[in-house]
């Protein structure tokens, strides 16, 4: 194994790690005042499932790509504003969606949401969530920031859900923004979930544009996958 690609962690690592997946969703209990929350629950466990489960499966694939994503926040080659926009998308959006929605559960701001839709939403946030899970393990370059990666001979990736869209992470962020405000049964939770969904789109547009100009055989790439995030649509 290369030495980029040897990637050593530590159980202090793997701790804060943990601690960090399993304390953010906390964050819709401590807005609801309670822990009577059957779906916060179902949801807490998804989450958690995910995230762990998504990188296990990365560092048994690719190691290399947790280093990257690791270090990529402070590269200094990250596109102009990236930073914030990781930022918001990766964590500030969804701590405000659960801050809104817990909060929306204890003082009751919003209608009831009959069951039926809320899991129907959780399927759609689920499946939201995997497909940005398949995109991270097939592709060894997906940096958690917008930037071209030729230190690591960065080259287009055309299989798994990327022979479908060009963008399937963000794809899968966009079912999950749109969804999650249903799934919690709170209507104000869209004022936050709304704000994430257009970061994604902004983030989308700023990390396509930047594939053509710099990345080699990615315009070629465009012309066989013609959609960045909804086949035959979008």
């Amino acid at each position: 194994m290369s030495a980029e690609s040897e990637v050593k962690l530590g159980w202090r690592d793997v701790a804060r790690f943990v601690v960090f997946a399993v304390a953010t969703p906390l964050v819709l209990f401590l807005g609801a005042g309670s822990f009577n929350w059957p779906m916060a629950w179902v949801y807490l466990v998804l989450h958690v499932s995910v995230v762990i489960g998504s990188r296990l499966l990365v560092y048994r694939r690719n190691p290399a790509l947790l280093a990257e994503r690791g270090r990529s926040l402070h590269a200094e080659d990250a596109a102009p504003g990236d930073r914030f926009l990781s930022l918001f998308v990766g964590l500030l959006g969804s701590l405000l969606v659960w801050l809104v929605a817990g909060l929306d559960r204890r003082f009751g701001w919003s209608p009831p949401v009959a069951v039926g839709w809320q899991v129907a939403a959780l399927a759609v946030v689920t499946a939201g969530y995997l497909l940005g899970t398949w995109a991270m393990v097939v592709n060894a370059f997906f940096s958690a920031v917008i930037r071209i990666q030729a230190e690591r001979g960065q080259t287009v990736v055309r299989s798994g859900p990327y022979r479908f869209v060009r963008h399937p992470a963000y794809a899968g962020g966009l079912w999950s923004a749109l969804a999650m405000p249903v799934m919690f049964g709170s209507y104000w939770a869209f004022i936050p979930a709304g704000a994430t969904f257009l970061a994604l789109i902004v983030r989308t547009s700023v990390e396509d544009r930047l594939l053509q100009q710099a990345l080699p055989g990615y315009r070629d790439y465009t012309r066989e996958t013609r959609y960045r995030l909804l086949p035959g649509i979008w």
